[in-house]
């Protein structure tokens, strides 16, 4: 894929829609990938971050404390990426990551928060695979495409919710149809390698 591509909504959306066509692994995903994202905020919150980067910190209450750390780092990276994709449908992810990460850092003070969202992090992952092999048949997009697909998830995801609510009908037809044909395109190379197996 060209680093062009990295920055084309419609290329990334459609190669990630391409392995989530299925409703049930959709709905699977919708619920089980902002758990996968705040269960890492928490995990990655306590990791000490370089001597460079100074200690901001704001408690607004106990459920919603903001550190500059690797979550907020995190968190500020990926919201750079979707704004650059689809601006608009960033603004309104923006609160909903905000949330996540303030949540996430004040339970990441918690005595058992690596044992619990250790815990949470890998029910999430199985009940992904479990969409993907039972579901839709066809293994993760992760496979193909690590960062694109970890990256990607969140705002997929966010994405397939603001579709279903009417969030910019044209968009969401054109990347069907392109999902469509991807997914033709898929199959007919899986059905040509099977037939030279044989």
């Amino acid at each position: 894929m060209a680093i062009s591509d990295l920055f084309n909504v419609d290329k990334q959306l459609t190669f990630y829609g391409a392995y989530h066509s299925n409703r049930i692994n959709i709905l699977v995903h919708v619920i089980c990938v902002p758990i996968l994202l705040w269960t890492f905020q928490v995990l990655a919150a306590q990791i000490p971050v370089p001597s460079f980067i100074p200690a901001i910190d704001h408690k607004f209450s106990d459920y919603l404390i903001f550190d500059l750390n690797i979550s907020a780092i995190h968190a500020a990276l990926y919201l750079a990426y979707y704004f650059i994709l689809e601006p608009t449908a960033a603004l309104l992810y923006t609160p909903q990551l905000v949330l996540s990460l303030l949540t996430a850092t004040a339970f990441s003070h918690t005595s058992a928060h690596v044992q619990q969202a250790a815990l949470l992090h890998a029910a999430s992952w199985v009940a992904q695979f479990l969409g993907h092999g039972l579901a839709e048949k066809r293994a993760p997009a992760l496979l193909d495409n690590l960062v694109g697909a970890v990256v990607l998830a969140p705002f997929f995801v966010h994405l397939e919710v603001l579709f279903y609510l009417g969030y910019k009908p044209q968009m969401h037809k054109r990347l069907n149809n392109e999902i469509g044909k991807e997914i033709t395109k898929i199959r007919k190379a899986d059905g040509d390698k099977r037939r030279k197996e044989l």
